[in-house]
């Protein structure tokens, strides 16, 4: 009954979520590694980060 759950998590996400990778220069970017470090939860901060943005700039999402 377990695997059920899982298996249906598992069609769920491949058909809803998608997945993006960040990278960062270790040599320029440290900055912005070691702050990121101090978030908990670097997805929802990423995230509310642009939606900061899409506020700012909506002219954007007519596109």
């Amino acid at each position: 009954m377990e695997s059920d759950k899982y298996t249906a998590q598992k069609k769920y996400h491949a058909k809803n979520r998608q997945t993006l990778t960040l990278s960062f220069m270790k040599s320029t970017e440290q900055d912005l590694l070691d702050y990121l470090e101090t978030v908990p939860n670097k997805a929802g901060y990423i995230k509310q980060l642009i939606r900061k943005d899409m506020k700012r700039n909506p002219e954007k999402l007519e596109k």
